[in-house]
């Protein structure tokens, strides 16, 4: 017998909502089975989650991640799909990138703030 999961059951393994659960089944990128009103999780909708949530975090938007889920599901097959993945992931890895370098130049910027105030108050205290 193939394990389940209830939405209950995922969203305290993953610490999202039950309705962002929804919305991705809404968004056809998960296909949970129904028993009445139950939803009914299998290994795959669960492997999918996995996939969405670190897709969301390192910023994929929604249609991205439905091309990459139907990549992922074809990695088996294709070389083609491969390369499309792995382009797509390096697209990625660019923007990040890009984004890493300019959050260390506001790191820097704000810090050198914080010194500026630091000096400006200690001046003002010996006085």
């Amino acid at each position: 017998m193939t394990r389940t999961f209830t939405i209950r059951q995922l969203t305290k393994e993953f610490g999202v909502t039950a309705r962002a659960l929804r919305f991705y089944e809404e968004e056809d990128l998960i296909a949970p089975a129904r028993r009445g009103q139950t939803r009914l999780y299998n290994a795959r909708d669960r492997a999918r989650i996995v996939l969405i949530l670190r897709g969301r975090r390192v910023g994929f938007s929604l249609a991205e991640l439905r091309e990459l889920l139907d990549l992922y599901e074809g990695l088996g097959g294709s070389s083609g799909q491969m390369v499309e993945a792995r382009r797509k992931f390096q697209e990625r890895i660019a923007v990040l990138e890009r984004q890493k370098v300019d959050i260390e130049q506001s790191l820097s910027e704000l810090r050198d703030g914080i010194q500026s105030i630091d000096s400006a108050l200690s001046a003002q205290m010996a006085n």
